[in-house]
């Protein structure tokens, strides 16, 4: 995780998330403390086959370009058995929200995709300080549990990434309650030095702790110390927990949490050359196990440092400064630094290798940020789900869930319905914590009901990418629109799509769009997909060139339009 300022108002340090040349490969080492070992199975559970829902990847491109993932915080999704924290159970009951499995049907959001925030052992609410990579949280459920949510997922075409912590675990984990023995075989598990090394981490923050046994490096939170991943046995252990993941629990991939801070070199304690040397080669290994598995990498820093981790190292990694540059066009309505930073990334990667985001689970919520603009949120929701990339969804995000730090408020329980009281439907019981304050006027089953609503906004938005491979896959070219439009090209050999978006809180008649090239041909004719009016076709010439081209008279404030030309 990180801190840093800018216009997006990002949090200014984060704790709660979590990388010394390439080590040989060596043979998986056996945990020695009893809570690190996997359980037992009661009968062996065979491989789950990939089942024919499951998106296989389109245009050439893998499968999770095809993919809408949803973040989900389990603890406070949805509650099964009453006791205030949700639960995989509770998950499993609401998966028909997310995709009930029917390509005919609309009343489900149409995800295709899940990414799970920790599951495993852990002392605190969050989970990212893990004291056992091999088991479930007892609040959360089993281990069966999962095993029969990756089932029940699958047969919906949805499929589940879980957060794996890398970086750091508990203090309270039995290899560091071990290691603070200078004479144990795991004391270089993780960083210890005898004297205060004296350096402080990347945002100034203390990174040495003090205790009886020396001195520990912990670069988020004196809880959570780095595992030494330097050492050739952490890195086996820490790759028989992904394989454990992958071959026995059934996930489909990983969310690596803090990757550009994996293996330190002294003072250099982020982007290291030792830490993009240990992601080659847990790359290699986790695509051994299963050539089809997933990495996102979160690495919050700019455009040309998150490449760097991209291709051999994780498939994608989040764009966090597109994620930062959407918001400040919304927040300004001016579509120039969306349409700046996006062309950056589309010209920067391969095309479509790399998560975009609006906001996530360290960050204030992007309903909190727009001031409960919905307009805008749509915007935001249209902006997300049509763009090149890996989109992902923070969970109530779809209906406008508001929140700001502390952490608690930005992780608070789904809003299932306005009429439970402060139990929003959530639970039966008194919640973990209670909803934000504005549950009884936004909830899913209020939003079911409106067909202008968020919720619909976003379930059209899915479905749309879902069914045309051009929004899915297609290239991305930006079209000139002036400064408070924006309007782009998602096309394939099949087809074209145009996104027309303004940003403008009055309606917009001064403008035109304008391409010297495009895949728009002379006598393709305009199909409304997403928006109000009849659009006009524009004059179309040589190489598809069009000048000054206005689909609509005027557009209304914060609309946003998706036209298919055919």
């Amino acid at each position: 995780m990180k801190a840093k300022t800018s216009l997006f108002i990002f949090s200014i340090f984060i704790l709660l998330s979590a990388a010394c040349a390439k080590p040989p490969a060596p043979t998986p080492v056996t945990p020695s403390a009893t809570p690190t070992a996997p359980p037992p199975s009661p009968s062996p559970i065979p491989p789950t086959p990939t089942p024919d829902p499951l998106v296989q990847g389109s245009n050439g491109l893998p499968w999770w370009n095809d993919t809408v993932f949803y973040e989900i915080f389990v603890r406070s999704f949805y509650d099964s058995d009453a006791d205030g924290v949700g639960d995989i159970n509770g998950l499993i009951e609401k998966l028909d929200y997310l995709n009930d499995g029917d390509p005919e049907t609309s009343a489900d959001l149409g995800i295709t995709g899940i990414w799970l925030m920790p599951v495993t052992q852990s002392p605190s609410y969050h989970g990212y300080d893990v004291v056992d990579y091999y088991t479930i949280d007892d609040e959360y459920g089993t281990n069966e549990d999962f095993r029969r949510l990756i089932a029940e997922a699958h047969k919906r075409g949805i499929r589940v990434i879980v957060d794996l912590v890398l970086n750091h675990t508990s203090t309270e984990h039995p290899w560091f309650q071990e290691s603070r023995d200078p004479a144990s075989e795991k004391r270089d598990w993780y960083v210890w030095a005898d004297d205060d090394p004296g350096f402080r981490g990347p945002e100034g923050q203390k990174v040495w702790y003090n205790t009886r046994d020396g001195f520990y490096y912990a670069v988020f939170w004196s809880g959570m110390p780095d595992l030494n991943l330097s050492n050739p046995e952490v890195t086996a252990q820490m790759q028989d927990v992904a394989r454990f993941w992958l071959e026995e629990m059934g996930a489909d991939g990983f969310r690596l949490d803090a990757i550009k801070h994996l293996v330190e070199n002294g003072a250099l304690q982020q982007n290291s050359n030792e830490t993009h040397a240990w992601l080659q080669g847990f790359y290699d290994f986790y695509k051994g196990v299963d050539a089809d598995a997933f990495a996102v990498g979160e690495a919050w820093t700019s455009t040309q440092q998150a490449l760097k981790y991209t291709g051999n190292e994780v498939d994608i990694a989040f764009q966090f400064f597109l994620a930062e540059d959407i918001f400040n066009s919304l927040d300004s309505d001016l579509s120039v630094q969306v349409g700046k930073e996006q062309t950056l990334v589309w010209e920067s990667f391969p095309p479509g290798q790399y998560g975009i985001f609006l906001t996530n689970h360290d960050q204030n919520r992007i309903m909190s940020m727009l001031d409960g603009d919905e307009g805008k949120a749509k915007l935001a929701a249209t902006w997300l789900l049509t763009s090149p990339g890996v989109p992902f969804i923070y969970y109530g995000e779809e209906i406008g869930m508001m929140g700001t730090k502390p952490d608690e408020d930005i992780r608070r329980p789904m809003q299932w319905c306005s009429d439970g009281g402060l139990k929003a439907c959530f639970s039966t019981r008194t919640p973990w914590r209670f909803p934000a304050e504005d549950y009884e006027t936004r909830s899913v089953a209020l939003q079911e009901a409106d067909a202008d609503s968020l919720l619909n906004h976003y379930r059209a938005l899915i479905r749309l990418r879902n069914e045309h491979a051009a929004l899915r896959v297609g290239d991305w070219l930006q079209v000139d629109s002036g400064a408070r439009a924006y309007a782009y090209l998602r096309y394939t050999k099949d087809e074209a799509v145009l996104v027309l978006m303004n940003f403008d809180d009055e309606p917009l008649q001064n403008y035109g769009l304008s391409l010297a090239e495009s895949p728009i041909l002379a006598g393709m004719e305009p199909v409304l997909l997403l928006g109000d009016g009849r659009a006009t076709a524009p004059v179309v010439g040589e190489d598809g060139r069009f000048t000054d081209y206005k689909p609509f008279d005027a557009l209304p404030p914060h609309s946003s339009f998706i036209i298919l030309f055919q």
